[in-house]
C-alpha cells in the first residue's frame, strides 16, 4: 500500500498551502500517520503526525504554524502549513506507522506506505 500526498505547490513566504494524504484501497489503521519533508541534499526529517483518536506530534521548527489532522471518515490525513518559510521547502512525504516496528512516532523507520510525496516551494 503507497500513500499519496497531494497539494503541493509555489508558495511565497508567509503564505499558506494544504497538504493531503490519501491511501487509495486502503483505511487507514488505528496508529498515526506521519508526514515527513526531504529537502535537496538533506535526509528526511519528521514534521507531524496524527494519531488515531486526534492526538497530534510536531517538530518543533513547524510548532505554532502547521496543524495535522485526520478524517478517519473520509480516510485522509491533512497538514495544513501557514506562515511557511524558504526552510520549509523540500518534497512532503506522507506515511502510516506500523505497530509491530519499534521507535517512536518521530523515527522515520516505524512507517510504511511512502508514495511519491508532493513538492512544496516557498520563495523568499
Amino acid at each position: 500500500v503507497q500513500l499519496q500526498a497531494y497539494g503541493g505547490g509555489l508558495v511565497q513566504a508567509g503564505g499558506s498551502l494544504r497538504l493531503s494524504c490519501v491511501a487509495s484501497g486502503h483505511t487507514f489503521t488505528s496508529d498515526a500517520v506521519g508526514w515527513f519533508r526531504q529537502a535537496p541534499g538533506k535526509e528526511r526529517e519528521f514534521v507531524a503526525a496524527a494519531g488515531w483518536h486526534g492526538s497530534a506530534y510536531y517538530a518543533d521548527s513547524v510548532k505554532g504554524r502547521f496543524t495535522v489532522f485526520r478524517d478517519n471518515a473520509k480516510n485522509t490525513v491533512y497538514l495544513h502549513m501557514n506562515s511557511l518559510q524558504p526552510e520549509d521547502t523540500g518534497v512532503y512525504f506522507c506515511a502510516e506507522r506500523v505497530l509491530s516496528k519499534s521507535g517512536t512516532v518521530y523515527n522515520s523507520k516505524t512507517y510504511d506506505g511512502w508514495g511519491q510525496g508532493t513538492l512544496v516551494t516557498v520563495s523568499s
